[in-house]
């Protein structure tokens, strides 16, 4: 259910964390004790595997559309609610993953720069793994916490939160110290990719939410490519910790940008019309949904699901 989306989403993120997780470390230890070549046998043998239990298992409700009643994207872009939120969903997903990956060429030479000689490429693995760890333990959370409070609220604080993480990484003294900012980072970013598909799963129709996801998955994509080019041009000319000063102020611009269409989405209490008590937050934008809402949601404290009234 759309409520329940970002929950669902965030648990999604925490598998693909781990598979990024474990797989490299998986992979090195069959391709030292077995051969590179039983690495690939291994990957098609589990990619083989995910397609029988997706056959045999995932059912969905889908009903193909006609090609003669597909809507043309252009109409469909003006048949969205928020057309312009979108626009600033897809450029958040680019900021993502253009911040994540400017980082990875410099990386282990900015380890070495603070100071790390020996087994340099581990610790430079444990590093990068470390985002990784706190990522996958925050995902599920942080989207239960989405559904609670709002998605685009959690998406601005995650954002605000990477910016001072990045500036603290950029000061970082020790591989130590970055390694354990890294961390940190990692525990906010897992509200960032399942905040932003939350979002367009909530605002997107059933028609055509498989379009609005692949414009999605370009833009992040897109960042993924331009990421790496932008932050090894940075580093030549201006040092190692200039990328990471580079990268917080994209992602601040980013947030501001969400801010200014976030803030016509105002903050809604739903109040329980039997107990009184406040169970959740939502919201709405006031010019397109002027009227008050009324929607039926779990009561915590009648223990049953009852009808809860809009209540600011």
């Amino acid at each position: 259910p759309k409520n329940k989306s970002g929950y669902a989403l965030g648990t999604l993120s925490t598998g693909v964390i781990a598979g990024n997780l474990i797989g490299p470390f998986i992979g090195g230890l069959i391709a030292e004790f077995f051969g590179i070549r039983n690495v690939f046998l291994l990957v098609g043998a589990l990619l083989f595997l995910a397609a029988l239990l997706t056959i045999l298992f995932i059912k969905e409700d889908f009903q193909p559309v006609a090609k003669e009643k597909a809507i043309p994207t252009k109409e469909l872009i003006h048949s969205l609610k928020y057309p312009y939120l979108f626009i600033n969903l897809f450029a958040t997903s680019f900021v993502i993953q253009f911040a994540a990956q400017s980082i990875a060429p410099i990386l282990a030479l900015y380890v070495r720069d603070l100071g790390q000689k020996e087994n340099l490429l581990f610790v430079s693995g444990l590093i990068v793994s470390s985002m990784g760890l706190s990522s996958m333990m925050s995902a599920g959370v942080m989207g239960r916490l989405g559904d609670k409070v709002g998605n685009h609220r959690l998406l601005i604080g995650a954002q605000i939160y990477s910016v001072v993480i990045y500036l603290l990484c950029a000061n970082a003294s020790t591989p130590f110290q970055l390694g354990f900012y890294r961390f940190l980072f990692g525990l906010g970013t897992g509200a960032l990719v399942p905040g932003i598909n939350a979002l367009i799963n909530k605002m997107t129709p059933k028609v055509a939410i498989s379009r609005v996801f692949a414009f999605n998955q370009v833009f992040f994509y897109l960042g993924g490519v331009i990421g790496p080019m932008a932050g090894s041009a940075v580093a030549g000319p201006f040092g190692y910790h200039s990328v990471f000063y580079a990268t917080a102020a994209c992602v601040a611009l980013s947030c501001t940008f969400n801010l200014i269409p976030f803030r016509s989405l105002l903050k809604i209490h739903l109040q329980c019309s039997s107990c009184g008590s406040i169970n959740h937050l939502t919201s709405k934008n006031s010019k397109t949904h002027p009227d008050k809402i009324e929607v039926l949601k779990y009561c915590p404290k009648e223990r049953k699901v009852t009808l809860h009234l809009e209540s600011k």
